[in-house]
This record gives structure tokens, C-alpha cells and sequence, in this order.
């Protein structure tokens, strides 16, 4: 099993960035793919970016495409979500999910086997 967690939320203006950080327990992290998913008050769980074992391919929501970019550093068992642009709209708690999966892409939340906390993101307009 992995055991990830999360870093790095937090409350920013509208425009503003964050990095969200997603630290792994196992190695090699590198055999995992992963992914951010968030979830907002009322709403359903949602994808919004995912990275392939390697960090070869990565897949974005239309929501974030251009905006936010996600990539990992297999080394430091860590991923990453940079968030550029933010809007009010982008608020919501941001999981981090793993999967060892041989498809691609994986979009939908229960592929993911291993998730973390979460972690709180509010963009303020």
C-alpha cells in the first residue's frame, strides 16, 4: 500500500497560485500513476489532473487546461499540482489519489486504490 499525503492548500486571492504537493509513503513511487481530484461543498468529487508513472503523459480537466499543471519527482516520492490563475470557482478540498493501473487515461475517481487527506483550497474573488 501507499499512504499519501497532501500539502500545500491554503487561501489566495482570485489570480493568485499555489502549489499543492503530494508526498508518498512507498517506493517506487514511480509505479504508481497519479492523480488530483477536488471536491467542493454540495458537489461530487471531481478530476482535475492526472500523471503517468513516468511523467511522460498527463491529462487535464477543460476547467484547468492552461491553468494548472501537474508533474511528480519520482527521486522525493513526491507529485505536485501548480495552480496558476485561480478563480473562486477552484475553491474546493484537493485530493491526491494513486493507482497502479495499466490504463490511460484514468479520469474517473474509483480507479484510484490510495488517497490522501486533503487538503483546503479557497480562492477569495
Amino acid at each position: 500500500q501507499v499512504q499519501l499525503v497532501e500539502s500545500g492548500g491554503g487561501l489566495v486571492q482570485a489570480g493568485g497560485s499555489l502549489r499543492l504537493s503530494c508526498a508518498a509513503s512507498r517506493r517506487p513511487f514511480g509505479s504508481y500513476n497519479m492523480g488530483w481530484f477536488r471536491q467542493a461543498p454540495g458537489k461530487e468529487r471531481e478530476f482535475v489532473a492526472a500523471i503517468n508513472r513516468g511523467g511522460s503523459s498527463t491529462d487535464y480537466a477543460d476547467s484547468v487546461k492552461g491553468r494548472f499543471y501537474i508533474s511528480r519527482d519520482n527521486a522525493k516520492n513526491t507529485g505536485y499540482l501548480q495552480m496558476n490563475s485561480l478563480k473562486p470557482e477552484d475553491t474546493a478540498v484537493y485530493y491526491c489519489a494513486a493507482n497502479n493501473a495499466y490504463r490511460w487515461p484514468l479520469r474517473v475517481a474509483n480507479e484510484y486504490g490510495y488517497w490522501g487527506q486533503g487538503t483546503q483550497v479557497t480562492v477569495s474573488s
